[in-house]
């Protein structure tokens, strides 16, 4: 991926979805060439010239400082995560384009953590959002990752691709919309990562509601929150995430579920805790 075409999209998009209400600017007339801000308005916003901006939105951040983007970002109404998004695409580093191209690994004490966990679907997942281990109750919750093949044990792929998501996720809209988020975070760190470019290009082709997603250049990173889930055996079930980076593993992540104390959802958990299949480790070769 170019990341000069990826900083001009995202600051464009970015710019198009404020007006000049949203950051206390007056609107003379009612009809605007471009939806959002205008790029003089923009400059205006972050003190900075409108040809300077103007070669920064071109996608020529290459001597930008970290002051100018702070002020552009701030300008925009980014959030924490589209800033650091910001950062990455207008001054990559060599050091995160070296670890695109190592190999995921979970280490023997991350699964013995994950074992341990059993009764609390957990999984260990890395870049471009593959799943690289498991336990049995996650296994139970999600479906059997087992089963697929390792090219397949991916979010984004299943999300996209296996019908069934679209049962398993009742609000399977906001799922996927997370999912590109957070592909499109992990692509602005590993610009020159040549799967997440392949990944991207077979989802654009295979599933329209991917392609919409991508094109809108938002990006979000998975932390904590709600999910609804019809699971086969236990029926809907509403279940809370909580996702822990682990430093120094290859950029991996841990997510665990669990369910309000006391309540029904809580129970059905229980009873999947005894189904699912034997936890797995899927080390992967990149």
């Amino acid at each position: 991926m170019d990341p000069s075409a990826e900083l001009s999209e995202f600051l464009r998009t970015r710019r198009a979805r404020l007006t000049p209400s949203d950051v206390g600017l007056p609107q003379y007339g009612h009809r605007r060439r471009v939806p959002g801000l205008r790029r003089e308005e923009l400059a205006q916003l972050a003190g900075v010239s409108v040809a300077y901006y103007t070669r920064l939105e071109q996608g020529n951040g290459r001597n930008v400082s970290a002051e100018v983007l702070d002020a552009i970002a701030a300008a925009l109404q980014l959030s924490e995560t589209e800033h650091a998004h910001l950062v990455h695409l207008a001054k990559p580093t060599r050091s995160k384009r070296r670890s695109a191209s190592s190999r995921q690994q979970v280490r023997a004490g991350l699964l013995e953590l994950l074992s341990a966990m059993d009764g609390v679907p957990a999984y260990i997942w890395g870049r471009r959002t593959d799943v690289l281990a498991w336990n049995r109750s996650a296994s139970a919750l999600f479906g059997d990752w087992g089963q697929r093949a390792a090219e397949d044990r991916n979010w984004a792929r299943v999300t996209f691709l296996d019908p069934l998501s679209r049962e398993l996720f009742v609000d399977w809209d906001a799922k996927a919309a997370d999912v590109v988020g957070q592909l499109r975070l992990d692509a602005g760190l590993h610009p020159r990562d040549p799967q997440v470019a392949a990944l991207v290009g077979e989802l654009s082709v295979r599933s329209d509601e991917f392609r919409e997603l991508w094109a809108a250049h938002d990006v979000r990173r998975k932390s904590h929150g709600n999910m609804r889930l019809l699971n086969p055996v236990v029926g809907e079930i509403s279940v809370r995430y909580e996702t822990f980076a682990l430093p120094g593993d290859q950029e991996l992540s841990l997510s665990t579920y669990h369910a309000e104390p006391g309540s029904a959802s809580e129970q059905g958990l229980r009873l999947l805790a005894s189904w699912g299949t034997e936890p797995v480790a899927a080390r992967r070769s990149d």
